[in-house]
């Protein structure tokens, strides 16, 4: 499985972006999908995660009311759509595919890695 991320950038305090996250080479259905984030400095924190049906998700406390995690099976993408962003978000944003189909907030559980895609919130 291939992820490839996007939809970074630079944005305004209290602006929105929404991430994608396009898995190829196998059927994205049986995975769980998750979002980390790594800021400068800082070690990879757990962001978001839906299960393979789309019916289960979870986010880490810092974001809960602020994103929304979503897929679309149809098109082999993952988003995240991100509201209200604030300086302490910027950070490279990863997504990654857990076999199994079910979530989990723990990064070595996740089998494969995008290669992340930069947020930068200005203040």
């Amino acid at each position: 499985v291939q992820l490839q991320a996007s939809g970074g950038g630079l944005v305004q305090s209290g602006g929105s972006l929404r991430l994608s996250c396009a898995a190829s080479g196998r059927p994205s259905s049986s995975y769980a999908m998750g979002w980390f984030r790594q800021a400068p400095g800082k070690e990879r924190e757990f962001v978001a995660a839906i299960s393979w049906s789309g019916g289960r998700t979870s986010y880490t406390d810092s974001v809960k009311g602020q994103f929304t995690i979503s897929r679309d099976n149809a098109k082999n993408t993952v988003y995240l759509q991100m509201n209200s962003l604030k300086p302490e978000d910027t950070a490279v944003y990863f997504c990654a595919a857990r076999s199994g189909g079910l979530i989990t907030i723990v990064g070595i559980n996740y089998d494969y890695w995008g290669q992340g895609t930069k947020v930068t919130v200005s203040s």
